[in-house]
């Protein structure tokens, strides 16, 4: 078992691919190379179809691997794949080959001690050669997995956060979809954001820039009284995890979710915010500075019961009663 630090790639046993053509998924195979060919002319490289997904698997302290939600990442990838002309690759295969590679790389997920997990990094690509932009009929399923620590590298640590005038995503167009094209609109904004001394940019609504989205790869919640609130919006990833921490909210500590537009304004009454994702959990957020105005958090009470709630179901020191985790 390997001892991580930060979400960094730290090498793999055996990573899954599987080649659509002519019209169906081929059989998949595990390979010890993340290295594959590809044409200089793919649709992938040449106009961006590409869709991603990220899920984790844990070590418990009597030693078993646990998945967390796969069935959801297998549908939220099928929707992302319909949504950019991508064939889908079905429940039972996604799944399947999850857990082929968790179980060829069983020995790099990181100890129950240290908390870490194995990052597995399933994408669709369009690989057909060419020129004049249409949808590929040929594509990869890939599936890569290696050892992660934190996401951010102090951990469940408050971060500062400022609004941003660039967009992440159009309305109407890929946000609500794992599209990488999303992620690479967020690199010069958070560029920006890093060199005036932020941890990150807060992504407000395309259409009026009065509302709050997202970060570049997390969602936003937000706690008032007894109240877990988090934006709805057409231009925001539907994250598992925050869809997993309402549940949470709801079930195991009472509180009302609400799902609602949020205007950066209201900030003012917000207890706590949080930024949650696969990658990062939960992230308490200390700061977010907005056109001269700096909104302060200094509570993180009830994000760190959610965290600690969710972490406990994960790594399964606590019962499962929503059916979430797999073990492999």
């Amino acid at each position: 078992m390997m001892k991580v630090e930060g979400f960094n790639y730290h090498g793999t046993n055996q990573a899954y691919y599987a080649y659509y053509k002519d019209g169906k998924w081929e059989e998949g195979v595990l390979d010890p190379s993340i290295k594959f060919e590809i044409s200089a002319m793919a649709v992938a490289l040449q106009y961006g179809q590409s869709v991603f997904e990220g899920l984790k698997a844990y070590r418990t302290n009597d030693d078993r691997i646990l998945l967390f939600r796969p069935d959801a990442n297998a549908k939220r990838l099928q929707g992302s794949c319909e949504r950019l002309l991508m064939p889908k690759v079905p429940v039972k295969m996604f799944l399947d080959a999850v857990k082929k590679v968790v179980d060829a790389n069983r020995n790099l997920v990181p100890s129950y001690e240290s908390k870490g997990s194995l990052y597995i990094r399933p994408f669709v690509i369009g690989t057909e050669t060419v020129m004049g932009v249409r949808s590929a009929n040929e594509f990869l399923f890939c599936i890569v997995a290696t050892p992660v620590g934190n996401y951010f590298k102090d951990g469940f640590s408050p971060i500062n956060l400022t609004t941003t005038p660039y967009d992440r995503a159009a309305p109407n167009g890929l946000g609500h979809v794992k599209s990488g094209a999303n992620y690479a609109a967020s690199l010069y904004p958070k560029h920006l954001a890093k060199q005036r001394g932020f941890d990150d940019c807060l992504y407000l609504d395309p259409k009026t820039h009065t509302k709050i989205d997202e970060t570049g790869a997390t969602n936003i919640i937000a706690i008032r009284n007894n109240e877990f609130v988090t934006p709805q919006s057409n231009s925001i990833l539907p994250s598992i995890t925050n869809n997993s921490l309402q549940t949470i909210a709801s079930k195991l500590l009472g509180m009302e979710v609400i799902r609602r537009p949020i205007e950066v304004k209201e900030l003012h009454d917000f207890e706590e915010v949080g930024a949650c994702g696969t990658a990062a959990v939960i992230t308490p957020i200390s700061s977010i500075h907005d056109e001269g105005v700096t909104y302060r958090f200094k509570s993180y009470e009830k994000l760190h019961k959610l965290f600690d709630l969710l972490q406990s179901i994960q790594f399964g020191d606590i019962k499962d009663d929503f059916g979430w985790v797999i073990e492999v």
